[in-house]
């Protein structure tokens, strides 16, 4: 039976054993040689990273001699390593592509397969598309390798160098660690189990450090920087008299925050609170960028600043290919990843998180006062995602059923429908959006309104349609 592999909206990932096996794997890596071997810069290699799930080191050491076997140079990391890393490492050592074995914030039964591009973000999904043209050719193959993994690495194909100590280095360059260290930000890091275990301390003093050691069941939980997951992180903070909680997700590009007080602070508010910053303080310039399931606030901010605001579909990748194209200030996704302009064109949970410890020692304001002081002057916006696990028939009679149209929403009458990714329906002082995830088997259900009761209500009501 031929094995069915998919890239989604980020990446290609499949349970481990079941579809995400060595075979599988070995197949995916031969076409994404083969579709890079006539790249321009393939002869500086390709990197190749892991996170720290199950079996992740030894499914890119399969990957790197797949493509060590096609005469491409391989740089592989030494050791556990976030995306971010991975995005880095292929555009400081100017390589054709990247590859991190990573689910991301899926559950630990998942994990998969990214691709990065020589601009140290996520292929183009034209790029995607071309690399599973080439998967269709070899999908029957057999791939024999002709060298083993170690005689590669002797022979220097496959070369091991320390992605974290590039990384930590490049943030200390980019970013004025002085003045967090010297305000005495006392921080609070959740690693979740995942790829940034070790990191943060490495950049900045930590005053307490959850979850960062190796742990491919992610002890049980998701690896999401979502309230649900990081209660721990927020009960913390308030404990030991933190300014500020950081967690990042299981490879360490998506980030979740919680405030002086243990309250979570959501992608949406950190969002707006980066480009007020940077906007009122730094006097930066730029447009902005953001998903489809990003919240309006931003949308008021840049009528307020007077910046050009650029909404793709949901997936980093289409962000990226803007911050390429495009100047960008900053760009984000609901999801809790967000690039900025003069990092990557990439997410990256760590870096993000160290620019909000910039920003409690600019402005010298609790995290709290910073989303009081945004919310009085936009007014209060409340969020939440609900994901619901279906079957195939279930995910399509609700699509079917949006698809017809819908005229009201927990009682409420819709305004306008937006079909850019999904179906989003507009209410008054709110907005319920329906959309197939791309990576796991569910219908995701995102609400935003004026007060947390009206958001319960359209989530239960988007549902029940």
């Amino acid at each position: 039976m031929i094995p069915k592999i998919k890239f989604g909206t980020d990446g290609w990932r499949g349970v481990i054993a079941a579809d995400f096996t060595f075979d599988n794997v070995a197949k995916v890596a031969l076409a994404t040689a083969n579709f890079y071997k006539k790249h321009k810069k393939i002869k500086n290699g390709i990197v190749v990273g892991y996170d720290s799930r199950f079996l992740s080191q030894e499914f890119a050491e399969k990957v790197s001699e797949v493509i060590g076997n096609r005469g491409i140079k391989v740089i592989l990391s030494d050791k556990i390593s976030s995306t971010p890393m991975v995005s880095l490492l292929t555009k400081k050592l100017n390589a054709a592509a990247g590859i991190i074995i990573t689910a991301s914030h899926n559950p630990a039964r998942y994990n998969g397969y990214k691709i990065k591009g020589d601009f140290g973000g996520p292929a183009f999904p034209e790029t995607i598309a071309k690399v599973e043209k080439e998967l269709k050719k070899v999908i029957k193959t057999n791939v024999v390798s002709k060298k083993s993994f170690d005689e590669l690495v002797e022979k220097g194909v496959i070369q091991k160098i320390d992605f974290t100590a590039a990384y930590v280095a490049d943030v200390k360059k980019k970013l004025n660690i002085d003045v967090i260290t010297s305000a005495g930000i006392k921080i609070a890091y959740d690693a979740m189990h995942g790829a940034g275990q070790g990191v943060m301390g490495q950049i900045v003093p930590l005053k307490v450090s959850l979850r960062g050691d190796f742990n491919p069941s992610f002890g049980g939980a998701h690896p999401e920087p979502l309230p649900q997951h990081t209660r721990g992180l927020g009960e913390a903070v308030v404990k030991e008299g933190c300014d500020i909680g950081i967690a990042t997700d299981g490879d360490a590009d998506r980030i979740g925050a919680y405030d002086e007080k243990g309250n979570f602070v959501d992608s949406h508010r950190i969002f707006a609170l980066l480009l007020k910053y940077f906007v009122e303080e730094k006097h930066l310039t730029g447009e902005v960028a953001k998903s489809f399931s990003v919240s309006q606030l931003i949308d008021q901010l840049c009528n307020k600043f007077g910046v050009k605001l650029n909404e793709t579909p949901v997936g980093f990748k289409y962000l990226c290919q803007l911050m390429i194209e495009r100047d960008i200030l900053i760009a984000g996704e609901e999801s809790g990843g967000l690039g900025v302009k003069g990092h990557l064109p990439e997410r990256d949970g760590i870096y993000i998180g160290l620019i909000l410890c910039e920003i409690l020692a600019v402005r010298r304001k609790k995290l709290s006062e910073l989303v009081e002081e945004l919310m009085n002057e936009f007014g209060w916006h409340y969020y939440n995602r609900y994901d619901a696990h279906l079957t195939e028939k279930e995910k399509q009679r609700i699509l079917k059923t949006y698809k017809k149209g819908v005229k009201s929403i927990a009682g409420v009458p819709v305004l306008r429908v937006e079909t850019k990714d999904g179906f989003k329906l507009f209410v008054e002082k709110g907005w319920v959006l329906v959309r197939a995830s791309g990576t796991e088997p569910l219908i995701r259900f995102y609400a935003e309104a004026d007060a947390p009761e009206k958001v319960e209500a359209l989530l239960k009501g988007a549902q029940a349609v």
